[in-house]
């Protein structure tokens, strides 16, 4: 069976074994904000996402992750639609995501109809990286 909610305080292990960037203050206040979400197969986390309010008004994606074995079988877009769903009943209209130029998730995010918007180049040492795309899709 799979279900998708809301992250608990109880998740923080398998949160932290996936996400090493969220600091503990951050994951608090997902879990206070139902700002995260846990997707499980058969009563096991298999996959997570975050997200943010960009201009503190847009829901900005910050992590997807769906555990390597799981991949390929429609969890990724079971959680995305999840959150999409949750976002429009909340009366947001417009949805943004990001993933970096050389990575293969803007092809998966362009199946669900998300669309470029543009980039943000960070080439300052140490935090240089290459370019982040924004992807943007009305709900």
């Amino acid at each position: 069976m799979l279900s998708i909610r809301y992250i608990r305080e109880s998740d923080e292990a398998f949160w932290y074994s996936i996400d090493k960037h969220l600091p503990k203050t951050e994951f608090i206040r997902k879990v206070r904000d139902n700002m995260g979400y846990i997707i499980e197969k058969d009563g096991e986390p298999i996959g997570l996402l975050r997200y943010n309010l960009f201009w503190d008004n847009t829901p900005f994606l910050t992590m997807l992750y769906v555990a390597s074995d799981r991949q390929g079988k429609g969890y990724g877009k079971r959680l995305m639609e999840y959150w999409e769903n949750d976002m429009r009943s909340q009366g947001y209209g417009l949805l943004l995501v990001s993933t970096q130029v050389n990575e293969c998730s803007q092809n998966f995010y362009r199946k669900l109809g998300y669309k470029d918007c543009g980039g943000l180049i960070m080439d300052i040492q140490p935090y240089e990286q290459p370019m982040e795309m924004f992807m943007v899709k009305a709900i």
